[in-house]
């Protein structure tokens, strides 16, 4: 039995950080643990049902009802925040933790301050990744050029000098680049199906425990349609849901398609009116209970956000994948490498093209046979009780 411990999470105000590791959490407290998560306030009472305490934080990140386009476009515009945020939010936490110091900080892979805490407290830090990790060579083959053009310029060398800064004068003197994207532990939240290289993936250091989906059922149930013989949902997650142009698109190729119902989640970003007509056999809704959904769907359309994907591996649902940004397009090539899904680029998701690779992808034997071997093989991974014995072997008396 361990001894119970203080263990404190860091995360942002973002479902696709914060769900992965709500399970996780849930279990620690199960297990009698005594478990903070700082978190903005938007989040804490999802936190708190978790039995977990919150503690507050203000963020000055775009949160999740803000409009997708306060992230800009460009590489420096979605990494920027990320520090800023880190910076104005240290000071916070610091005073939230103070003669709190817990025994073992678990932290997203976006929660810089989490890893600064752990190194200024002298206690072990895990990183709880809800995608993909590093691979060995995954700076030569995929950051440096990626980065390139970026740091010969002005913009980016100044984030640079700021992050190693900020680095420094908290005692740390890694490069940023390895702080960010190189934890000395990381418990994976994805099944290692979709890691890429996953064969380089260094598992000394990270481990895959695969999906930590739980129970639901607060979410609210789903019920088919009497009569639907194909169900298909469309869900773009929570972040890059303003996409009135392609929803249109999804009406065009399922909703004239005989027996076929469509459950399209728009998010908030866009109304009916929109929309144009829309058959009878197409539910539009702003939000969904997306896994309660899944268990009876018989295709997704998604955007392969890392909780997305592995859902839909986890029921089984052949999906087609059109990613809208940063990992999406990784998950949607690992989806497809599968052989249980289709990789449409958002300028090629057109009606005639969703419809043909729909028809193509449900009622192929080969398709399910795979979806079925992935789940298998994720339910070896261990999910939630397996990351909660990962976390507690990582406790300072266990060590």
């Amino acid at each position: 039995m361990t001894t119970p411990a203080h263990i404190a999470m860091f995360s942002i105000a973002a479902h696709g950080h914060v769900n992965p590791s709500l399970e996780v959490i849930r279990e620690l407290v199960a297990r009698g643990h005594r478990v903070t998560y700082a978190i903005p306030p938007l989040f804490e009472e999802k936190v708190a049902g978790t039995g977990a305490e919150p503690k507050s934080w203000n963020s000055t990140l775009p949160g999740p009802d803000d409009d997708p386009e306060a992230w800009g476009s460009t590489l420096l515009d979605n990494v920027e925040p990320f520090l800023n945020d880190a910076i104005q939010a240290l000071p916070q936490l610091i005073e939230a933790y103070e003669d709190d110091t817990p025994d073992l900080v678990l932290h997203d892979i976006t929660s810089y301050p989490a890893r600064v805490l752990a190194h200024r407290w002298g206690v072990p830090a895990v990183s709880l990744s809800p995608n993909l990790v590093a691979w060995d060579g995954y700076e030569k083959e995929v950051a440096e050029p990626m980065w390139e053009e970026p740091k010969k310029t002005e913009r980016g060398q100044a984030y640079y000098a700021r992050f190693r800064a900020w680095l420094e004068e908290n005692g740390i003197t890694m490069h940023p680049d390895d702080f960010a994207g190189r934890p000395a532990r990381s418990i994976v939240l994805i099944p290692k199906a979709l890691q890429p290289h996953a064969d380089r993936v260094d598992e000394s250091v990270y481990s895959f425990v695969g999906a930590c989906q739980g129970d639901r059922s607060a979410e609210g149930g789903w019920r088919r349609p009497a009569g639907a013989e194909k169900v298909v949902l469309v869900s773009l997650g929570s972040s890059f849901t303003k996409q009135p142009a392609f929803y249109r698109e999804c009406v065009k190729a399922f909703g004239e398609l005989p027996g076929w119902h469509l459950v399209l989640q728009v998010g908030r970003h866009v109304g009916p009116a929109e929309l144009g007509d829309v058959p009878e056999n197409v539910e539009v809704r702003s939000w969904v209970p997306q896994l309660a959904i899944l268990k009876q769907a018989d295709l997704f359309v998604t955007h392969a956000g890392a909780g997305g994907s592995q859902e839909g591996l986890a029921t089984a649902t052949p999906m087609i994948a059109v990613p809208q940004a940063v990992d999406q397009f990784g998950n949607a090539d690992m989806l497809q490498g599968l052989g249980v899904a289709r990789h449409v680029p958002a300028d090629e998701a057109k009606a005639e093209v969703l419809r043909a690779a729909a028809l193509a992808l449900v009622d192929d034997p080969e398709v399910a046979r795979r979806l079925k071997g992935v789940q298998a093989e994720m339910a070896e991974e261990g999910g939630t009780r397996r990351a909660a014995d990962l976390i507690e072997a990582e406790l300072p008396a266990r060590r």
